[in-house]
């Protein structure tokens, strides 16, 4: 071959590479996602909804954090002064899980200490509550989203099959192993969004814990106060 056949070849090759990258352009994304089946959808509407219930759960334990060693000192400062209505409108003016557990035991000060410590103890199982709610679907979701995505793979290596003995077995590799990686991207987005839910439910458990264990000790500090030696006669 000569110089200048030779360079004609390679010039031609180099069009016809352009032309078929041309042609063959990566999908997007979306595209991708798209192609994965119907069990894509509700498994991308269960990432939303992983996402939503993390950003409210946290929204929410913001709003509750508060030094429980602060409030403790400050109500036994109201309370060894006699100014129960001080600490009642203290309680009022903080309005935290903490705060309001104990008010509930100033409102009840004069009665048996066994009584103020089970109106304690129920208004700390309820704000507790609180903190919890939708915590649970985070556990679901991560259970369910990864099945999901196992559903929408067995849905697709049918569909896959069914093609292949439509055609009688004379398929192309190429076609075949596009339906096999079709089929599989439902589960790799299941595992995704369960991992996902997962971490966020744990995570979210141990900030709850920590805030469900600051409640305690207030409650358990605020009873201990309540069973100190009686100081000045109380305004309530």
């Amino acid at each position: 071959m000569t110089p200048l056949a030779f360079q004609q070849a390679a010039t031609a090759a180099q069009d016809s590479l352009a032309a078929a990258t041309n042609l063959a352009t990566e999908p997007t994304y979306l595209e991708t996602l798209t192609q994965g089946g119907w069990v894509i959808y509700p498994i991308i509407l269960l990432s939303l909804v992983t996402i939503a219930i993390f950003v409210e759960r946290m929204m929410t334990l913001r709003k509750t954090r508060m030094d429980p060693a602060l409030v403790t000192e400050r109500i036994r400062d109201y309370v060894q002064a006699g100014d129960i209505i001080g600490a009642k409108n203290y309680c009022n003016d903080q309005y935290k899980p903490i705060t309001r557990i104990l008010k509930h035991g100033l409102e009840r000060l004069g009665r048996p200490i066994a009584e103020i410590q089970e109106a304690v103890h129920a208004a700390g199982k309820y704000e507790a509550f609180e903190l919890e709610k939708r915590i649970d679907l985070l556990a679901t979701i991560a259970g369910v989203a990864p099945m999901l995505g196992f559903l929408g793979t067995v849905t697709g290596m049918i569909k896959a099959f069914r093609q292949i003995q439509s055609l009688q077995g004379n398929v192309n590799p190429s076609v075949l192993a596009g339906g096999i990686w079709e089929a599989l991207l439902s589960t790799a987005l299941g595992l995704v969004v369960g991992i996902l839910a997962v971490f966020l439910y744990n995570y979210l458990t141990g900030r709850i814990n920590r805030a469900v264990h600051d409640m305690e000790r207030s409650a358990t500090d605020f009873i201990d106060l309540l069973q100190e030696p009686a100081p000045v006669e109380s305004r309530y």
